[in-house]
């Protein structure tokens, strides 16, 4: 399938050098508000064609839009998209708004037209081999789980950090979806949530090269502690945090009745996984069972290409998508109100991916 990619920031170079690792499809043209943007990427990985956004848009050879645009015009772009009659693969979040969210997924349900969306890290040989040990049973059945993702912010090493301060940013949305999207692949879907929220500085300082020096308004929560029930039953804690310089706190556990499981840094496609039952005195480390255990990103927009030829359900489903962008509102909106916040979203827990076969699957 031919695809393009609009936006060409930091993140698509890792799309732009994965898309030859995937059998079915290649990137035709790449576009950016700043045409010298793309003009660069086109020339370092080969790429035929430089557009504009409306030109790539009108290009009926293009099927489908890899959307790496910042989160404020991720709903814009993809609306765009699907009325121009494109399948649609977007960075996190979905969108902003849930109205907005929802807005796509009608779209494209009217239209025949798929929406996929990252994170797809938990397609990765981590996550998966996470599954799998949860599927055959050898923690039993997830009591709880925890969940931390806390660092300091990005302004020390992001050459413009700015929009992770802004209305869509935040540590919860820029973060979140990695950690909730594998604790859903893990967990299944969510009920209710709550949770506090808090915004510790009101302004940050730009420490990296290009910017340094320049100051940024601060607009959302940089603290954010939630508290997640899943429709099975099992409850977890989640905390992302702009604020936090040290701690020692696990990426993701996963707590059952027979024992406990040591989830990899969702934001990677590998190891390690480690799980310790009832009855052992130490952890045990895990053999990965699955494939992509490097930085795969495009592995989703494979997965979703292949469910397209199939006519099934993709793994990475804006219905997923959206279901994490109702959970991360669903925490603000709790701590603003000082209730829990019952979803009116839901989603199917993905298909685990075979073992042994997600390379022979999506890889050349």
């Amino acid at each position: 399938m031919k695809v393009g990619i609009i936006g060409c920031g930091n993140i698509s170079g890792i799309y732009l050098k994965n898309a030859s690792r995937f059998n079915n499809y290649e990137v035709e043209a790449v576009a950016d508000l700043i045409i010298e943007k793309a003009e660069e990427k086109a020339k370092e990985y080969n790429i035929p064609k430089v557009y504009t956004t409306e030109q790539l848009m009108a290009d009926p050879t293009i099927e489908l839009v890899i959307n790496l645009t910042i989160p404020a015009v991720h709903a814009e772009i993809a609306i765009q998209a699907l009325e121009n009659g494109k399948h649609v693969y977007g960075e996190k979040p979905l969108a902003v708004s849930r109205e907005d969210g929802k807005r796509m997924l009608e779209l494209a349900k009217e239209k025949g037209l798929y929406v996929g969306n990252a994170p797809d890290t938990f397609l990765g040989a981590g996550i998966q081999t996470s599954r799998k040990l949860i599927d055959e049973g050898w923690i039993g059945k997830p009591v709880s789980a925890t969940a931390f993702m806390m660092i300091p912010g990005h302004e020390g090493w992001h050459p413009d950090p700015t929009f992770y301060y802004q209305e869509g940013g935040g540590p919860l949305f820029d973060m979140g979806p990695y950690y909730l999207t594998a604790l859903i692949n893990l967990m299944g879907p969510v009920s209710r949530v709550t949770g506090s929220a808090q915004m510790t500085y009101k302004e940050r300082t730009i420490t990296s090269k290009e910017n340094y020096g320049k100051k940024i308004q601060v607009e959302v929560p940089t603290q954010i502690n939630g508290v997640l029930d899943f429709e099975s039953g099992a409850v977890a804690s989640i905390i992302t945090s702009f604020d936090t310089w040290h701690h020692q706190l696990p990426y993701i556990e996963i707590y059952g009745t027979e024992g406990s499981l040591s989830v990899p840094d969702p934001n990677t496609f590998g190891g390690p996984v480690y799980i310790k039952r009832k009855d052992h005195s130490e952890w045990s480390e895990i053999p990965l069972t699955h494939g992509f255990s490097d930085n795969s990103r495009g592995l989703g927009v494979a997965e979703m290409i292949d469910a397209i030829e199939k006519k099934q359900p993709a793994r990475t489903d804006g219905q997923l998508a959206y279901h994490v962008l109702d959970i991360m509102h669903g925490i603000h909106d709790a701590s603003r109100d000082g209730k829990h916040c019952i979803l009116t979203s839901s989603c199917q827990q993905p298909e685990s991916l075979p073992v042994g076969i997600s390379e022979q699957l999506f890889g050349k």
